[in-house]
């Protein structure tokens, strides 16, 4: 059994990953490819249970080390009981987040540098990396718009001002540059539909696929 794709939707808060990666599996669904859906932090039991450690501690009790060792467990556990066992089966899986946002997150944005947070990666995942990721990008400015649009509870990065965004988006967008290959870069300041039409569109040329 040929062993399935696994493909990533980062991108900064607010850009409507969680709803694009919904929509990409039911597309997905229409070339004929079973999907798992999962996201990050979580994914799994002990990866949920961490998450919710790790979002409610406040900004003062984290050392940005610390946060990232946490982080890379919980993807450990990720990897480990759901997205490698879904591969093999021949499963495409879709992530909402995953390594590329410790890259942005903790590498650039907060400054501990690429080559750590790759380091530490390599450790848990043995240079395992996503078939396609897709960053959902869009004014800062746009993005903090959207989140105080939305219900429901925020964490510390919600809560972080524009400068912070700001850079948050740069840094997505240098990924994106140093990995052309493997990274699309999509314009989420679209309205959802657009959004979703466009994704379609890069798989279908991605992967060569044919409703």
């Amino acid at each position: 059994m040929a062993r399935g794709k696994f493909i990533t939707l980062e991108g900064g808060e607010g850009t409507g990953k969680s709803t694009q990666a919904k929509r990409l599996a039911a597309c997905l669904l229409e070339f004929g490819i079973k999907t798992l859906t999962t996201r990050e932090v979580g994914g799994s039991s002990a990866a949920e249970e961490i998450r919710e450690f790790w979002l409610h501690k406040e900004d003062k009790h984290w050392d940005p080390v610390t946060e990232l060792l946490l982080i890379m467990a919980a993807r450990r556990e990720h990897l480990v009981h759901t997205v490698w066992p879904a591969l093999e089966t021949g499963l495409w899986v879709v992530s909402d987040r995953f390594v590329d946002s410790s890259r942005a997150y903790q590498g650039l944005t907060m400054d501990l540098g690429l080559p750590k947070v790759d380091a530490v990666y390599n450790e848990i995942a043995s240079g395992f990396w996503p078939d396609l990721t897709l960053l959902l990008d869009m004014p800062a400015g746009e993005s903090l718009k959207r989140m105080k649009a939305r219900k429901g509870p925020d964490d510390r990065y919600q809560r972080q001002k524009l400068p912070f965004h700001e850079k948050l988006r740069a840094s997505y967008l240098s990924l994106a540059e140093r990995e052309p290959e493997r990274f699309r870069v999509v314009d989420a300041a679209q309205d959802e539909d657009a959004v979703a039409k466009e994704i379609g569109r890069v798989l279908a040329q991605c992967f060569g696929l044919q409703a």
